[in-house]
């Protein structure tokens, strides 16, 4: 498959994941692999987001968030803000995962304003209700409601009733969850019209939502009947949708008092659990098994039932808190790490005695320096600067006395390079010998900027270290609109230098010539 190809393959992939955990990380894998062997690399990194995905959603969390971070400090080097948007959007639901509501919403308000303003209304429907969800998760309603109606007007623009869906069940069970009841009822009636149109029940999930908003509203058998066709048509699932769902018809019939069918719909659950390992919904289920025992007079083993739901409760939470601590572990590690290839990267580009630049940051940044010059057809100087009889100080004093004025001569160099030239650079090429780029310095300008330079380093207060021997410099310059390579910069600058030298020292020399 070439390139566009896969980009639409993975436009569908992100925007219309179904519920089949393991159908979409083959298809992802699968992607990852063809983009890869097309060398593209922002294709690939892009699926790999979304396998990281489905392996969170399966529980492996730690990983998945190292791959997120991971990618978004590509996106970064890349400078692809899709790409970036993508990292965020997942980002903000690894801190919901964490229970982080904050940091989720942050990312959730990245991942949206960075989405690129030609992107699929699917997806923006989709980074949407993830704002959306976030905002309900710390409290704002009203700003997620508004989040909430500006999705479900794109779905309606497209068209879309199963998103539109989706959206209004994700709405009415945060206003559930908020306690905003009357208006989770209104947005469930809405979801009963919508999916009337659209010619299908209810999904589990939405059947659910349902389901809660009812039993809060002690309708307890519209909730049973809103959930028994799960018996039937088990539509579109998780397994852990299924457990949690049974469970809410449980209660739903513990309410109207069929207390023996709520028994049954509690046993159904809890199989489910046990066979699925669904640790977080087989807590649950002890709770409601004590209230069904309570519910029938057996209030020893309501009791029982009780000690045994907090004990799992409790051993549940710390399982959670360690998942969370290996999950931010992990994150913190991979943001370390980051950290630390970016010192180890810039030092390798410092000379470790000046704490300037060194000959590799020229070799990398100088090209760049004058091709902006080129750019923008805007002056750009270079200088070489020498230390003068530096090996009489080095032979006649002491080999520390050199590095104390080799040191103090580089920070003469960059304040006076700060001082005319905020974005250029000083650098130690070697030795005695330093490179001073000035962008926005022309060669009218250059004379008297790095006269000024020289004095600086003259009138220096040498006596406390150099006693009676003088530290001068002398500069051979050129500049340049960025006509000209940087090797031949470099060697009218050295050209220069070496007439300074044979004029006496202690002077400025700059190539007549230059523009």
């Amino acid at each position: 498959m070439d390139a566009p190809g896969l980009a639409r393959s993975l436009d569908d992939l992100e925007q219309y994941q179904g519920h089949d955990i393991g159908a979409n990380l083959a298809s992802a894998t699968a992607i990852e692999l063809q983009a890869r062997a097309c060398g593209e690399t922002v294709l690939q990194l892009r699926a790999r987001l979304v396998r990281a995905d489905m392996e969170q959603r399966n529980g492996d969390r730690g990983s998945a968030a190292q791959v997120f971070l991971e990618v978004r400090r590509r996106a970064q080097d890349l400078g692809s803000r899709p790409l970036l948007a993508r990292s965020h959007f997942h980002l903000a639901l690894t801190y919901n995962y964490l229970g982080d509501h904050a940091a989720s919403l942050e990312h959730a308000i990245s991942a949206t304003e960075l989405l690129e303003e030609d992107a699929a209304p699917g997806l923006r429907v989709i980074y949407l209700l993830r704002l959306a969800n976030a905002l309900g998760d710390v409290g704002s309603i009203a700003a997620a409601r508004e989040r909430y109606r500006e999705a479900e007007q794109l779905a309606i623009a497209m068209g879309d009733l199963h998103r539109r869906l989706q959206v209004l069940n994700n709405r009415a069970y945060t206003e559930f969850e908020a306690g905003e009841l009357a208006a989770a009822a209104t947005v469930a009636g809405r979801m009963r019209v919508v999916a009337a149109t659209l010619g299908r029940g209810f999904l589990i999930v939405e059947r659910d939502t349902v389901a809660n908003i009812e039993i809060a509203l002690g309708r307890y058998a519209a909730a049973e009947q809103t959930l028994l066709s799960l018996v039937e048509t088990p539509l579109w699932y998780e397994m852990h949708d299924l457990a949690e769902a049974i469970l809410t018809l449980a209660r739903a019939q513990r309410g109207i008092g069929a207390l023996r069918r709520a028994q049954q719909s509690l046993d159904r659950s809890r199989a489910l659990c046990e066979e699925r390992e669904l640790t977080g919904v087989g807590v649950a289920v002890m709770a409601e098994q004590a209230e069904l025992y309570a519910a029938t007079g057996a209030f020893e083993q309501a009791f029982v039932e009780y000690k045994r739901y907090h004990a799992a409760g409790e051993l549940l939470r710390s399982a959670q808190q360690e998942a969370r601590a290996s999950t931010r572990q992990v994150m913190f590690e991979t943001a370390q790490a980051r950290n630390d290839a970016e010192r180890y990267r810039e030092q390798a580009l410092r000379d470790p005695l000046t704490g300037l630049h060194n000959r590799r940051y020229v070799d990398d940044h100088l090209p760049a320096a004058v091709a902006l010059a080129a750019e923008t057809r805007s002056p750009l100087t270079i200088a070489l600067v020498d230390i003068d009889h530096f090996k009489r100080i080095n032979d006649t004093l002491s080999h520390d006395t050199g590095d104390e004025v080799l040191v103090a001569v580089a920070q003469q160099l960059r304040s006076v390079q700060q001082t005319v030239a905020e974005t250029g650079f000083v650098a130690r090429m070697g030795g005695e010998e330093f490179l001073v780029v000035l962008p926005g310095i022309a060669a009218g300008q250059a004379a008297s900027t790095l006269e000024a330079l020289r004095q600086a380093v003259a009138s220096h207060r040498w006596r406390p270290v150099t006693g009676e021997l003088p530290v001068t410099v002398s500069v051979g310059a050129t500049a340049t609109l960025g006509d000209d390579a940087v090797p031949a910069l470099l060697a009218d600058a050295d050209r220069m230098l070496y007439a300074a030298k044979n004029a006496g020292r202690d002077r400025v020399m700059v190539l007549a010539t230059a523009a």
